[in-house]
């Protein structure tokens, strides 16, 4: 044994310490290996057997296979990847706005439309009062207006 190796086992913390100093290596490799698989699948402008031969590469001779990739197209994994979250954030906010946007009415926009039946002429006072009544109660909250437009179209 050389003499790195005697001084690791008479002071066990430094043991430990280069114990859990491979066992975080190994996990930054599996993670460094994860992430280059996925941006195989990921990058669109790579053929069908251009994702082949680099899986089967990174797969057969994982060190190298993936060194080789994360040098060859290291500088676009990032640009892939930046480029996912930023769709991803978008979708997101879009998804968002929809459904901020159609979220219903109030019982005050409600009311507004009644008032606007009643204006009309469409419906009558005592109408408008039995609508407004259900809409500041809460139950007829979204549809009051368009029952009370049905129901006098009748």
């Amino acid at each position: 044994m050389s003499a790195s190796t005697y001084l690791a086992y008479d002071y066990p913390l430094l043991s430990v310490f280069w114990s859990m100093l491979w066992f975080f290596l190994w996990i930054m490799w599996f993670v460094l290996l994860f992430r280059v698989v996925v941006d195989i699948f990921r990058d669109d402008a790579m053929s069908g057997w251009g994702k082949a031969g680099w899986l089967v590469f990174t797969i057969l001779l994982p060190f190298l296979g993936v060194f080789v990739y994360v040098i060859a197209r290291g500088k676009n994994m990032g640009h892939r990847e930046v480029a996912q979250a930023r769709a991803q954030q978008q979708a997101f906010d879009s998804y968002i706005r929809e459904t901020a946007k159609g979220g219903g009415t109030t019982s005050v926009d409600e009311l507004a439309k009644l008032s606007e039946i009643r204006a009309k002429g469409d419906i009558t006072d005592a109408e408008f009062a039995r609508a407004k009544e259900l809409v500041l109660s809460g139950h007829g909250s979204g549809t009051a207006s368009a029952d009370v437009a049905a129901s006098s179209r009748r």
